[in-house]
């Protein structure tokens, strides 16, 4: 897989903070409308709205796909309050693109009446639904969309019983032929799908990305959806990974998390409620992932796209959270610089002083 860039990228102050706004959804004010909650993330000081595309509170998918009016009407609203949208996130519409047998009961509630216990139906339902986003992305003048993989093969994730040979490649094959007519309608609306790399999911390390990447012929619009807290509460080592796929990181979610085992439980957590669990997810500060080594990293790699926060904390409150991650954001976004540190030190120097420093006749 090749991860390297021809040449080091320039140096980037990321754009943030925008926040996820699916874990706010409710049915009461001001978290059940897009201009009353808008109002309420720019008071916070929010840049911009990271939009969940399925949920309808917020969002008409049908209608933005082919509607410029409805588009530019929603643009103009969030201008008023000094936002913009960062991207649009599709997971509900991704999850169910590819469900497992065993999990199509809690999974069909995720999906509209009409398609329940339907598999054929709900999985159409989705490539659709992703292929609507994609069009409403190019009319919102967006150029990234969140999404999960789906997953067939998560249930095997421990290989015992024995896995079967060829099990865990004919799911990925399956996988890939789902996603590939989704990568080439991204492509054709000028936008790049990036996949959540999150438990749960068939994508859900940088092996399995790898997988997934190598069959669906290392699709330009093929990328990734950074967040840390996931790596915690693996194990994997999220700085390395920042630089092993910089090349395919196009969004990222700002959020926590704290992994404590215990002679009692560890990564698995023993099917225990978040709250004790030895992973949890915490609000942005209260956990232990090294944000200024993330955000150092991506502003060394170039990243062009936005910081948003997405809030899941087991102790504390939403809104405390919101406020809190907003002002978190902004102290770890580093402004780049066009100068080097010590050119008060330098001086002019031609090639003949070149030449006679390295002994050069």
């Amino acid at each position: 897989m090749h991860t390297h860039s021809k040449q080091a990228p320039a140096l980037q102050t990321l754009k943030g903070p925008s926040i996820h706004l699916a874990q706010f959804s409710d049915a009461a004010a001001p978290f059940n409308s897009l201009p009353a909650v808008a109002e309420w993330a720019a008071g916070l000081g929010f840049k911009a709205l990271q939009v969940p595309a399925w949920d309808e509170r917020f969002f008409d998918v049908e209608l933005a796909a082919t509607s410029q009016d409805y588009c530019d009407e929603i643009t103009g609203m969030l201008a008023s309050h000094g936002l913009v949208i960062s991207e649009l996130t599709t997971h509900i519409f991704g999850q169910l693109l590819a469900v497992h047998p065993a999990y199509d009961a809690m999974f069909d509630t995720f999906a509209p009446v009409q398609v329940r216990g339907n598999a054929q139906a709900r999985t159409e339902w989705a490539r659709r639904n992703l292929l609507l986003a994609a069009q409403a992305s190019r009319r919102l003048g967006l150029t990234e969309m969140g999404t999960f993989s789906g997953s067939f093969a998560w249930p095997y994730l421990f290989p015992f019983p024995q896995r079967p040979e060829g099990l865990i490649e004919t799911a990925f094959d399956e996988l890939a032929r789902r996603w590939l007519p989704v990568l080439d309608a991204c492509d054709e609306q000028g936008v790049n799908l990036c996949f959540e790399i999150h438990p749960s999911e068939d994508l859900h390390d940088g092996v399995t990305f790898e997988m997934f990447h190598e069959r669906v012929g290392g699709h330009a619009r093929c990328g990734i959806l950074f967040d840390p807290s996931h790596f915690v509460l693996q194990q994997l080592n999220y700085l390395d990974y920042l630089d092993i796929y910089k090349d395919h990181i196009r969004m990222f979610h700002v959020k926590d998390a704290e992994f404590n085992p215990t002679g009692r439980q560890g990564i698995y957590g023993g099917y225990q409620s978040w709250v004790n669990r030895a992973g949890r997810f915490r609000s942005l500060g209260d956990g232990q992932v090294d944000f200024k080594a993330i955000f150092s990293k991506l502003a060394h790699h170039g990243y062009q796209g936005w910081a948003a926060l997405e809030w899941e904390c087991c102790l504390k409150d939403q809104q405390t959270g919101a406020r809190e991650g907003a002002a978190f954001i902004k102290q770890h976004i580093i402004p780049v610089t066009d100068k080097i540190f010590d050119d008060f030190a330098g001086a002019a120097i031609d090639q003949r002083q070149i030449n006679t420093l390295l002994g050069i006749a």
